[in-house]
């Protein structure tokens, strides 16, 4: 059984009409789904107790697909970590991240990674699974729940590697730009689709033409620091994954961001800053800095912000676009790099 929300309208419908309903009740139910939020099918009150039956016998509700277990608050940043469970008993994490004028909401696309980022606790226990569409899709549902409201910004950076779950990662990505009345009617440049590098999907990503974010998780300027840090690079090396970011760019014309961790005297000198303006020379792109966020398992430090800004300016100063980021959810073990699908820390 699968969750409501990997359900196509063609499927619903067909259910619907068989079960003797009129097509207006497949309207009613995506009122519910998309606009009204239902958590579980008692909670859509106006829709018939048999259809509601019928519903429950063929697929999960929200509640279903994914229970909330722990919600958990970085208090200085108000950044909030949502522990679920799965219907099989797997824990994912979703992070809603506020700021001034949006909330962005921090989404997981498999249960677990198999890239194994030096630095990132996400894939230090390997991968269990990927996830399926609704349970991707679902996590922006809870996190308006959450947050009272439809968020307006999304990021496919939680756990996982989104293009080694393609379709999934990128139906969801459509149905959260789709609609109404099926869809969240979000932005297709407010979805971020972020990659470690996998060279095939960028390259279908780019053939079909879609108008979201791609961000590329780049951390490292030259093949030997970056097979280092980074195993999925001993597949894909650094002059194929940037020769297909430029044949990326010529056609879709998008800017590709490059995330780059920051980890003090590892890949933050002035011969790396060097190394990632030659890496990076004559591509429409941008880059964001992101201070190391520690894990116990990795033993590299976190620069001063001193450092930080001096690496930033010097890749202005050369004309890359540069932005450092300050990591939000730290007491929560919700930045960027440390979810690994437990129970934040007590604070």
């Amino acid at each position: 059984m699968k969750s409501i929300y990997s359900a196509t309208q063609e499927e619903l419908l067909e259910l619907t009409l068989s079960s003797g309903e009129k097509k207006f009740r497949l309207t009613q139910l995506n009122e519910w789904l998309f606009k009204r939020f239902a958590y579980d099918w008692d909670d859509m009150n106006n829709i018939p107790v048999s259809y509601r039956e019928l519903l429950r016998k063929n697929y999960r509700s929200l509640k279903e697909t994914l229970e909330v277990v722990e919600v958990a608050k970085d208090s200085p940043t108000g950044t909030r970590k949502l522990l679920s469970r799965l219907h099989d008993g797997e824990l994912i994490e979703t992070v809603i991240i506020p700021a001034k004028n949006r909330n962005t909401i921090c989404i997981s696309s498999q249960a677990g990674c198999a890239c194994g980022c030096v630095f990132c606790a996400s894939g230090m226990n390997g991968l269990t699974r990927n996830l399926e569409l609704g349970e991707i899709f679902g996590q922006v549902i809870l996190a308006a729940l959450e947050l009272g409201e439809k968020p307006d910004n999304i990021v496919f950076m939680g756990v996982g590697e989104p293009f080694n779950n393609y379709e999934n990662a990128v139906g969801a990505a459509k149905l959260l730009n789709g609609g109404p009345p099926v869809g969240l009617g979000i932005g297709a440049r407010k979805i971020t689709i972020s990659t470690c590098g996998i060279v095939p999907g960028i390259k279908k990503f780019a053939d079909e033409g879609y108008q979201f974010e791609l961000s590329v998780s780049l951390h490292a300027p030259s093949n030997l620091l970056r097979d280092k840090i980074m195993p999925i690079n001993r597949r894909w090396k650094l002059e194929e994954l940037m020769a297909t970011c430029r044949e990326y760019e010529e056609k879709t014309n998008r800017i590709i961001t490059f995330e780059y961790t920051l980890v003090d005297g590892v890949n933050n000198t002035r011969k790396h800053a060097d190394e990632l303006i030659a890496c990076l020379r004559g591509l429409k792109c941008k880059v964001n800095l992101i201070p190391l966020s520690p894990v116990p398992e990795y033993p590299g430090k976190t620069p001063s912000e001193q450092s930080c800004e001096q690496f930033g300016s010097y890749l202005l100063a050369h004309g890359i676009q540069t932005t450092l980021r300050r990591s939000k959810g730290k007491g929560v073990n919700g930045a960027c790099g440390q979810l690994r699908r437990q129970a934040a820390p007590k604070q």
